[in-house]
């Protein structure tokens, strides 16, 4: 028998993120129940379990009671995990030991499997001595017990007995079954699986003693096995707030942002499709890139393709800027990534390339092409969350906007999302002597003045062109602006 140790003595699962979960890892000596429905990747998160115990020179044993040992191997072999040298004990209803000819004349047949069960578990432990069990399901311990209160019994003599080995339990289980709030409560960890319209999901309700992180979670199951991406906790990045601002390049505009966008803070451009918006974004990554600092832009209303030929159209080489690592544009495919993978995607990306700048173009495309969409998960709050995350990593960031109105200016933003906002600039098409016209302004910015005249722009073949102040008329928020000196009452 092993040498007791540390009470709280941490293992690694072997599963990426979930580990953050639990706080640090399972605990040495613990059971674990992870429950979820047929599907939700029980065995396979028990089978990279006790795969890491393999890497890191432990003993570990499956014991299995639905698939044979040949049909678990494969399975976990066309993931790229080998069980090959793990050691297995079959106990399902087909194995050695429940087909063999036995006399039931003096005693009642249950009491005979439940001894022959218990015992066969327990010598094939003493004799391999492991130092991680996987029970694949656990259920078969409910059918041979007659009742809960010998359920009971029989889960807690059990795991004294691993615990007493320095053993750590994982044990698989459907919910809903017979004795299923028996085995929640004696378990020392759960770990609940599941999935829906938002794609699988991982939560951890119980961690005894330890604590875990609440909520739920993103899951993926690819090769390698299982991957968690535990929900942002901008908390935990605080950092120190810094001023310095961040020019678009283009005179006008940044006159009117006092010289451009402060480093840490957050910036939503709002306005109707076509007037500029992606444009206006793309000048600021232009400029951060070729100062020689790292610039990201997520796509989720424009493929790549497109925002490469409609960039360098007006002169931005995003091509060469790509090339150099400079400038790092990720297009989004829809309904492919829960709103945590796509926050590990940005995080992976911020703190690998040392990013300042990150674009996402636009919220209502996140909203769209997320996982779930805003029906099932507040994505939303999910945004706010990477956003918070962002600026305590002192990264700027812009975030597109769609309003519905053509011209006038109902609302700061089309999403409801105003609140997110360090700053807030508007673009908006005026109807203007019969011509059509393009206006840009700052309704908000939280760190520096700014000017409170909207200023004419106009996109040309070298971009954006903002022009001077516009003076000699109002209403201009209205959307259908007058001379300053016509006094014809507006009808409404």
């Amino acid at each position: 028998m092993k040498k007791a140790g540390s009470s709280l003595e941490r293992l690694h699962s072997g599963i990426s993120g979930l580990d953050t979960l639990l706080r640090g890892g399972p605990v040495r000596n613990r059971l674990y129940l992870v429950i979820g429905a047929p599907g939700t990747g029980k065995t396979l998160l028990g089978a990279q379990f006790l795969r890491t115990g393999l890497d890191n020179d432990e003993d570990v044993l499956f014991v299995h009671g639905e698939e044979s040992r040949g049909a678990l191997v494969t399975n976990a072999a066309e993931l790229d995990i080998d069980l090959t040298d793990a050691g297995f004990l079959d106990i399902g209803p087909e194995s050695e030991f429940f087909t063999q000819s036995r006399s039931y004349d003096v005693v009642d047949p249950q009491d005979v499997e439940e001894e022959h069960l218990i015992t066969d578990i327990r010598e094939a432990i003493e004799q391999q001595d492991p130092d991680r069990v996987l029970i694949d399901p656990i259920s078969q311990f409910q059918y041979i017990e007659p009742s809960e209160y010998q359920f009971r019994k029989r889960i807690i003599a059990f795991t004294r007995f691993l615990k007493d080995r320095e053993t750590t339990v994982f044990a698989t289980k459907t919910p809903g079954a017979k004795m299923d709030e028996q085995l929640r409560s004696l378990s020392d960890g759960v770990i609940a699986l599941g999935s829906g319209a938002e794609g699988r999901r991982i939560s951890v309700p119980k961690h005894r003693g330890v604590g875990q992180q609440d909520g739920s979670h993103g899951l993926t199951i690819q090769r390698g096995g299982l991957t968690v991406y535990p929900a942002l906790q901008p908390e935990s990045y605080g950092r120190m707030f810094n001023p310095t601002q961040f020019p678009s390049g283009v005179d006008g505009l940044d006159t009117l942002l006092d010289g451009g966008l402060e480093q840490g803070t957050v910036t939503i451009i709002s306005g109707p499709s076509g007037v500029g918006k992606s444009t206006t974004a793309t000048e600021f990554l232009h400029t951060v890139a070729t100062n020689g600092e790292v610039a990201l832009a997520y796509l989720f209303e424009e493929s790549l393709e497109t925002f490469t030929h409609r960039s360098e159209t007006f002169g931005i080489p995003i091509t060469q800027l790509r090339d150099d690592s400079s400038l790092i544009v990720d297009a989004i495919d829809p309904q492919t990534l829960s709103p945590e993978e796509f926050a590990h995607r940005v995080k992976t990306h911020v703190e690998e390339e040392a990013a300042k700048l990150v674009v996402i173009d636009g919220i209502e495309g996140y909203k769209a092409a997320i996982k779930g969409g805003e029906g099932t998960i507040n994505l939303r709050q999910r945004l706010h969350a990477l956003t918070r995350y962002l600026t305590n990593m002192n990264v700027t960031v812009i975030l597109i906007d769609e309003r519905h109105a053509v011209t006038g200016l109902p609302q700061p933003t089309g999403s409801n999302v105003s609140y997110l906002a360090d700053n807030l600039l508007f673009q908006q098409y005026i109807e203007l002597e019969g011509e059509l016209q393009r206006v840009v302004g700052t309704l908000k910015k939280r760190v520096s003045g700014f000017e409170t005249t909207p200023r004419r722009y106009r996109i040309t073949g070298d971009g954006i062109a903002v022009g001077d102040p516009v003076t000699d008329v109002r209403g201009v928020l209205e959307g259908i602006p007058k001379p300053r000196n016509d006094t014809t009452p507006r009808s409404r």
